[in-house]
């Protein structure tokens, strides 16, 4: 059962429903929820709602989670769905440096002269390169991608090598347009667990392989971004560039990383994004995923597999891979 004492600080964000009722925004405060479409008073009708005010809320989420006299409700038998609807997703591909040098490697040519201790070495100086230069690299994902943190994920029947890809969450709470790395962690209100799954087979065009990568294709079928638990509110974060990252296969570990690894921090991440978009309040800026991928592993995800992700602080989401049966 999904309970706040896996969470850092004193509450968190997240949408929940009992058996027969419509999702609401809840505050989780250990044990118990309070429904905020009922406890503030412009009652936002979801998280995103209260997200879109997240400097008045703020103050007020503080003190309700001491209050108690008021409606909670227990945790223990609420569904608990994806913490917010985003608007827009941005996806940081390429962003652990160890992850990037695991995958080039992996996908290197049959004929490629280079040593594996050679070819390493070229791609870490490409990484070293990449963060001297401060240019990201940031693509689009759909919101329809998104499920809840325990909900079943269903594999396509077209999907020939779906792998996990765990990765920490920034959730805006201010527009930003053109803001600086200085100013930029003032518009993330939390964070949050993203699993942003991804289908290798289908990265790349094989038909047209000077347009390269296929990210609709590869990374947003229905259900492939599982979000969740929470939104821990980054007042509660010490330091979002030292987290561990961890996923556990079947409950063997996977993944286990700490975002040091990351080439772009997450200020750098947010003014990038922003210097072309202008972010909005409940959007996602992912940051990339670290080492250990089921293409490095050559094991990917199938029927019956299940997923259990972490991240220090944030809590933890447990989902189930389901194949979809084959249409004739």
């Amino acid at each position: 059962m999904a309970t706040l004492a896996q969470s850092a600080g004193p509450f968190a964000l997240g949408t929940l429903s009992t058996t027969d009722g419509a999702p609401f925004p809840g505050l989780v405060v250990r044990d118990r929820v309070l429904d905020l479409s009922q406890a503030l008073a412009w009652e936002p009708a979801d998280v995103r709602s209260v997200l879109e005010r997240w400097e008045e809320a703020l103050p007020v989420l503080h003190t309700l989670a001491d209050e108690d006299a008021l409606e909670w409700l227990p945790l223990e038998g609420l569904q608990v769905h994806a913490p917010v609807e985003p608007r827009q997703i941005f996806q940081s591909g390429a962003n652990y440096r160890q992850h990037v040098i695991d995958l080039e490697v992996a996908h290197r040519s049959p004929d490629d002269p280079r040593t594996v201790e050679e070819a390493r070495a070229e791609i870490a100086a490409v990484m070293d390169r990449r963060a001297a230069e401060d240019l990201p690299y940031v693509f689009i994902g759909l919101p329809s991608a998104i499920t809840g943190p325990y909900d079943d994920v269903v594999l396509p029947a077209w999907a020939e090598q779906p792998d996990w890809e765990l990765e920490l969450a920034a959730v805006i709470g201010r527009p930003a347009h053109r803001v600086s790395v200085e100013e930029a962690l003032q518009y993330v209100a939390g964070y949050t667990i993203a699993n942003d799954l991804t289908d290798r087979a289908s990265v790349f065009r094989r038909d047209m392989k000077a347009i390269g990568t296929d990210w609709l294709r590869c990374k947003n079928a229905p259900g492939f971004t599982p979000l969740g638990p929470w939104i821990v509110p980054a007042a509660s974060i010490a330091d979002p560039g030292d987290l561990r990252v961890t996923l556990k296969l079947n409950g063997q570990t996977m993944q286990d990383e700490s975002t040091k690894d990351m080439l772009f921090g997450i200020a750098r991440l947010v003014s990038y994004i922003s210097q072309t978009s202008q972010l909005l309040p409940g959007d996602l800026v992912l940051t990339g995923s670290p080492a250990g991928n089921g293409i490095h592993w050559g094991r990917l995800l199938r029927d019956g597999d299940v997923m259990e992700g972490s991240i220090s602080g944030l809590g933890v989401q447990r989902t189930r891979c389901v194949a979809e049966e084959s249409t004739p």
